[in-house]
């Protein structure tokens, strides 16, 4: 049976008014909920609702500290007031704002029983997941998307953050092959890589190939010092830096060395069938078509592969198409293969990371836009030709 706050509800003008304090003085009582008769539109009278928290869980904890998380939910809804005394929230405002905060803290409530952190950040995402939900756009509810834990290590556990990496998890589960599309920031290749270990702990799978195309980025690989191998490594580094959070760093060398975790660049792949391995493709807006056809065609029986990549961020020389692009017009409704495409609401960087892969999105749309109303200049050639074309016609 799931803990959820006791309410009661009346209609109420009051002001705008804050108490709060800090640790719970009692536990939780149970409360009618009432709604007093008015002849106003429903939207226009505030309603209010007392929510008591139960004695198990400490105010701290509910509202953060120095009540950070109560002026999270303050700022997602501007037109609630909140006000905390002992271990009782009241919210008056619309009618609207006061059952979604109803919704955030049971919510919030079931996210603390399992044991996982509420931060405010949490919060501002379970915010946007109910007002999906009440959109139609999602059927996921908050508690749902924040405790799916996927893997633990050294005291920190990987779970998905927004509705769209619940599902893209989900699919990795259910599909062999997954297409995970979306700008920088939002999750790919991490949530992949936890799959790909949380599948070789389980025994799911023998081994762990992770690859990408050692494409340049506005660099050079002839001018880098070293090796080959050693001109590549950088390429691969990413890999790396997340095996290391996932894995215990000092076994890495052992399972590389025993081909239980291999990293190599996409060319490796060739000539190759994988069985019992899971294979990331990272980066994968960087193959070419032929190389994107090259390495789905390793796929052998036991195996799973995830392909991550972000369609905005080509660096193949000019005239080179994406495989990444042209996959999807291929494959796209073929069984057991998967596209799972997020946006910039699934960025779980800083906030600024959303912000900039909106504001070039915008860019490009709009250049986009004024190229396809422009008609491209002809050169001396072509402006010789066109009158004896029209004499011709």
């Amino acid at each position: 049976m799931t803990e959820q706050p006791n309410r009661s509800r009346t209609s109420s003008s009051t002001s705008r008014a804050r108490t709060r304090k800090g640790s719970p003085t009692a536990p939780a009582q149970a409360a009618s909920s009432t709604v007093s008769p008015s002849s106003e539109p429903e939207a226009a009278v505030p309603a209010q609702t007392k929510i008591t928290i139960p004695a198990a869980h400490p105010m701290v904890a509910v509202l953060g500290t120095g009540d950070s998380i109560l002026r999270v939910i303050e700022e997602q809804l501007p037109g609630l007031d909140l006000h905390a005394r002992g271990n009782e929230i009241t919210a008056t405002g619309p009618r609207e704002d006061v059952e979604l905060a109803e919704q955030l803290f049971a919510e919030m409530l079931l996210v603390l029983r399992t044991g996982a952190p509420l931060t405010e950040d949490a919060v501002q995402r379970s915010i946007a997941i109910l007002r999906s939900a009440r959109n139609g756009e999602s059927g996921e509810r908050p508690a749902e998307v924040l405790t799916q834990n996927i893997l633990s290590n050294r005291g920190r556990t990987i779970r998905p953050k927004t509705v769209n990496q619940k599902r893209y998890v989900d699919a990795i589960d259910k599909h062999t092959i997954v297409f995970g599309i979306g700008p920088a920031g939002t999750g790919k290749t991490y949530l992949a890589m936890a799959k790909a270990v949380q599948a070789l702990q389980a025994k799911d799978v023998n081994r762990i190939i992770l690859t990408r195309p050692a494409v340049e980025a506005g660099e050079r690989l002839g001018f880098l010092p070293g090796t080959l191998y050693e001109k590549i490594d950088p390429y691969l580094r990413p890999l790396y830096d997340a095996l290391h959070d996932m894995i215990d760093p000092d076994s890495i060398p052992r399972l590389m060395a025993a081909g239980t975790i291999e990293v190599a660049p996409l060319a490796y792949m060739r000539g190759r069938t994988l069985n019992d391995a899971f294979i990331i493709l990272d980066e994968a807006q960087n193959t070419s078509a032929e190389q994107m056809k090259m390495f789905l065609t390793r796929l052998g029986f036991g195996s799973k592969v995830v392909v991550t990549g972000d369609v905005t961020q080509v660096d193949l020389p000019g005239g080179t198409e994406s495989g990444l692009r042209v996959v999807q017009h291929i494959l796209e409704g073929v069984d057991d293969i998967h596209f799972a495409r997020l946006t910039s609401t699934d960025v779980v960087r800083h906030r600024l990371v959303g912000e900039i892969v909106d504001a070039y999105g915008r860019y490009d749309a709009a250049r986009q836009e004024r190229e396809r109303g422009q008609v491209a200049p002809m050169n001396r050639a072509q402006r010789r030709a066109a009158p004896r074309a029209r004499a011709v016609g």
